[in-house]
């Protein structure tokens, strides 16, 4: 479709593609503090890509429960963590009676103008399987990171006042690794589109990581996306931690200083040896840990630490279901948790 004089060209069309809108969705996810924002800004320097950063909106399903969605979603989802508002979206271009969250999701994103569109989060890491029934021709880029850098990152940005700063992310992060590898595991039996990569082969030759996604994605290769410079990062959170994908350069994070306990490199070397012996030494790929010498956690160490994990996701669930019913005025109280 060529544009017209009072209807622009999309993004899509400007690049002359022979894929139509529907190409989409792509959906990016790794753990927390695992380069998903470094990944998202190289992958949208592409021009048939335009990816959302964080829009979680399929984490407040409860806002379309009931068959319709709540009237005031929108301005509910922008409370969430300001996704229409970092990315600039007319919400008085969005209906409010959408009939579900599957509309409403595919409004918003190919609203964007691409041939692949949707998003990365890391709040993904353990409902890929949701977004798959959601969107059955969904296709997943997962990127992993060893997962003692990982945690590293957490605690350094849990130093300052953020949301890395609260109780229990250490173990969300550790359990929840192992729970994205389940999730993949299910996406692969399922039959769905999934592509791997990892966090240091990504910073120390993008341009290889970059064509492969490329050769996934099945387009072609653009090298644009092997640099930060000139990447549109507005729709990212202002904040330190996210100090590496705002600069012009793709460097590791791996030299920052080592924050982690003593207590909790043990549990992560632990863990990885229970992984290397339940994986036939395939996963995880990398790891710092020296697992090798190490004893696998306890029945009783696992036993609490998965009644744990669900008290947390159980919390982190509840908090969603309270700002999707709480009055509008009653939110702000709920902003700190």
């Amino acid at each position: 479709m060529k544009a017209t004089a009072d209807q622009p060209q999309t993004k899509a069309e400007v690049a002359g593609l022979t894929h139509n809108l529907s190409s989409g969705p792509l959906f990016v996810v790794g753990m927390w503090r695992s380069g998903t924002s470094l990944l998202y800004a190289l992958l949208n320097q592409h021009s048939e890509i335009s990816l959302m950063y964080e829009d979680d909106l399929p984490l407040l399903w409860p806002l379309f429960m009931g068959g319709k969605p709540r009237r005031d979603w929108l301005a509910r989802w922008n409370f969430w963590n300001s996704a229409p508002e970092r990315h600039k979206i007319d919400l008085s271009s969005i209906s409010a009676t959408v009939p579900g969250l599957k509309a409403a999701l595919e409004f918003i994103y190919k609203s964007r103008g691409s041939a692949i569109w949707g998003a990365k989060s890391p709040n993904y890491f353990d409902s890929m399987m949701t977004l798959a029934s959601i969107f059955p021709t969904a296709r997943f880029i997962i990127i992993w990171r060893d997962l003692s850098g990982v945690c590293s990152s957490v605690t350094r940005a849990g130093e300052r006042p953020s949301w890395f700063a609260r109780v229990g992310m250490i173990h969300r992060t550790i359990l929840g690794y192992h729970r994205m590898k389940l999730e993949r595991d299910r996406l692969v039996s399922a039959g769905v589109d999934v592509h791997e990569i990892h966090y240091e082969h990504l910073v120390s030759n993008p341009t290889a990581a970059m064509k492969g996604i490329c050769e996934f994605l099945q387009i072609p290769y653009d090298p644009r996306m092997s640099s930060l410079k000139n990447a549109d990062r507005s729709a990212v959170f202002d904040e330190g931690h996210h100090a590496l994908v705002n600069s012009s350069e793709i460097v590791s994070s791996q030299l920052s200083r080592d924050v982690l306990s003593l207590r909790v490199k043990s549990k992560i070397a632990r863990y990885a040896r229970l992984w290397k012996d339940e994986y036939a030494g395939q996963w995880p790929v990398y790891t710092s840990a020296d697992a090798s010498d190490r004893k696998k956690p306890s029945r009783l160490e696992r036993g609490v630490d998965r009644l744990i994990y669900r008290f947390l996701r159980t919390y982190d669930l509840a908090i969603i279901f309270l700002r999707s019913e709480e009055h509008t005025s009653e939110l702000q109280s709920l902003r700190h948790l």
